[in-house]
């Protein structure tokens, strides 16, 4: 039975919510209407506690390193927060409407099996943060004992990096009820944490310095606005209906748009602001950040609090990664690997753990591998978004569920307009984008000349303007090339249920 369930066949899971300390039965099936529960206010929980991280006070620093001032940083910053999330919320409308993950309802606009495309793309991106936040995990620890005049080295990373690790792969692995209430317990003690460091850190700020950044230019402020979005709301889109599949299809669209986009962004943005004032006082600091994000903050401390503050870093950074394992394992799932949910959780915290060693222990250059990391699958994620974004709107009725699975069904075999725009798109965006810190994303930004924005060295080089010509070109002709595709889809007479695969 547990296989059946882990490779999506239509069985019950339990009442949501009711087993927490058991292991989750649901795979990539529909959810059935008994599981449905909650509100959409439900879903603030977990968007606030895997967006509260520490990590967003950094963000302050990336966001300056454009070469722009405090209040062109603040409106950017605000902006590409606040946009991000919504696209998130959009999308999580689908999953009220759907009840099954992301990556299987992405199979209406692209087909059963074309949708195996962005499922990579997605599975790439989810492991891809959660050993992201991994690494900063680990090296705030490592930091924070520095500081405190303990062992700080090799050893204490490896434990370190032992303990984050099997919390992230616990929660993964035990799924959708533990996940929910650990987030509003990670909630609770990372807001009441986060409101103290802010308080004990607000006298390192110096307005004088921060009011003296010069401005930057309007190339400047749109790769500020990319980053900004990849680096948070792009970063969800792909997996923002794995946690709203649970609610009652009663429920409010405009509620689950808006507590997600509510629950994602209001730390980030309170977090942004505070980071930009600490980064704009301290040259010294705003450098130490490129290298250990999380870890530089501790020396603004007063010691007694370094233990809280690795706690509350730590938690928030845990917060997030439960979420990508969670989600990584139901695309590998979507993928059609016929395991377990628990088992693909395993494979992914695996990947998570040996990308983890390769950067805390081998690479020195964290940065520069984040920000490739993230301009490189933007692009695409932002193009299977723009798709995704149009056919949601496009959409007047429910999904049809069972002919998700079924490559015989309405939704098709293989959806080419839609495979051919994500493909399009990511070659398109790939030659607008450029990234210096990464040796290996040195071919990135061939068509920079050609479209005579400069070339590689010139103004817009640094602007990253092909996450947006990607989104922007997947949901227009999505939008004016897919309508008919839709209405044929909702007219179509519904099958009856079939197994789900």
């Amino acid at each position: 039975m547990a296989d059946a369930q882990g490779a999506g066949v239509a069985v019950s899971g339990g009442e949501a919510g009711s087993h927490p300390l058991q292991i989750e039965a649901n795979g990539i099936n529909v959810i059935t209407d008994a599981e449905r529960k909650g509100h959409p206010r439900d879903l603030f929980w977990p968007w606030f506690a895997a967006n509260i991280s520490v990590l967003g006070l950094s963000y302050g620093a990336f966001l300056l390193a454009f070469g722009i001032s405090f209040w062109q940083a603040v409106i950017v910053g605000l902006a590409g927060i606040v946009i991000s999330f919504l696209l998130c919320g959009f999308i999580a409308i689908a999953g009220k409407r759907g009840s099954a993950p992301t990556m299987v309802l992405s199979r209406a606009a692209f087909g059963v099996r074309g949708n195996k495309l962005p499922t990579v793309i997605s599975w790439l991106l989810t492991v891809g943060w959660e050993t992201i936040l991994m690494i900063l995990a680990t090296l705030a620890i490592a930091t924070v004992f520095g500081h405190l005049g303990w062992p700080s080295g090799t050893a204490t990373k490896v434990v370190a990096m032992i303990v984050v690790v099997a919390l992230t792969i616990f929660g993964g692995v035990m799924g959708f009820d533990l996940i929910m209430r650990m987030q509003t317990a990670i909630t609770i003690v990372t807001g009441v944490l986060t409101v103290m460091f802010i308080i004990l850190v607000a006298g390192k700020i110096h307005w004088s310095a921060v009011s003296a950044l010069p401005g930057g230019s309007a190339e400047a402020l749109i790769g500020g606005l990319v980053f900004m979005m990849t680096g948070f709301g792009l970063g969800w889109v792909n997996v923002a209906a794995d946690y709203s599949r649970y609610l009652p299809r009663r429920s409010s669209s405009t509620g689950v748009a808006g507590w997600t986009t509510f629950g994602g962004a209001v730390a980030p943005v309170v977090l942004l602001i505070f980071g930009l004032l600490l980064a704009g006082s301290s040259k010294g600091l705003s450098t130490a950040i490129g290298a250990d994000p999380i870890g530089a903050l501790a020396v603004l401390l007063p010691t007694w609090f370094l233990i809280p503050f690795a706690i509350v870093a730590v938690l928030g950074l845990i917060g997030g990664a439960v979420l990508d394992i969670y989600s990584s394992g139901l695309a590998l799932l979507s993928l059609g690997l016929r395991v377990p949910r628990y088992v693909a959780a395993l494979i992914d915290g695996t990947v998570m753990t040996l990308g983890t060693i390769y950067v805390v222990f081998i690479s020195g250059n964290f940065f520069g591998e984040f920000e490739g990391f993230l301009i490189t699958l933007g692009v695409p994620i932002a193009a299977w978004c723009g798709v995704m974004l149009a056919d949601i709107a496009l959409r007047k009725r429910d999904y049809a569920e069972p002919e998700l699975y079924d490559p015989a069904g309405r939704y098709g075999d293989v959806r080419w307009l839609q495979v051919g725009v994500v493909i399009v798109a990511t070659v398109v965006g790939w030659g607008l984008v450029t990234n210096t810190f990464a040796s290996w994303l040195s071919w990135q930004g061939y068509l920079l000349g050609p479209f005579g924005l400069g070339g590689k060295s010139g103004a817009w080089a640094y602007a990253n303007l092909g996450v947006l010509v990607a989104l922007v070109l997947g949901f227009v002709v999505t939008w004016l090339f897919g309508r008919s595709a839709v209405r044929a889809q909702e007219v179509a007479p519904r099958e009856p249920a079939a197994a789900q695969t």
